[in-house]
């Protein structure tokens, strides 16, 4: 395991708020479009505070036989208690995006977030793709 890998942290959604979510169908058919929808809190809500956030996710989708993934979509979150005055404001982004996508062969979908405390998390779904 190489040593940047090794900072990549990975568990289970439902019982870590840090890992990415993935909604996508288990199957589709190739060249046609489906939504993917990635975020954070499905099973255990992320605080997302001024203190404490989410500052993106990107999904990736990995062919099968590729050693390399491709980017797909990319989401920053940049309010996290902004206000125009200097009192904390009413303004808070959550971290879910959603993507529509078309793929030629099966693969895995990734997802990729980042919390500015607890680092970089990911998650992911394999996906088969019908001709």
């Amino acid at each position: 395991m190489s040593e940047f890998s090794s900072t990549i942290q990975q568990a289970d959604w439902k019982t870590e708020k840090h890992a990415p979510v993935i909604e996508a169908p288990e199957a589709v058919k190739a060249g046609e479009f489906f939504t993917v929808q990635a975020g954070l809190g499905k099973a255990i809500a992320h605080p997302n505070t001024a203190q404490h956030y989410i500052a993106w996710i990107s999904l990736y989708f990995l062919p099968d036989g590729a050693k390399l993934p491709i980017q797909l979509a990319h989401a920053e979150f940049k309010a996290h208690g902004d206000s125009t005055t200097d009192q904390p404001g009413p303004a808070y982004t959550n971290p879910s995006m959603c993507a529509s996508v078309k793929l030629a062969k099966s693969g895995v979908l990734q997802a990729v977030s980042y919390c500015n405390i607890h680092g970089v998390w990911q998650s992911s779904k394999p996906i088969a793709v019908a001709g």
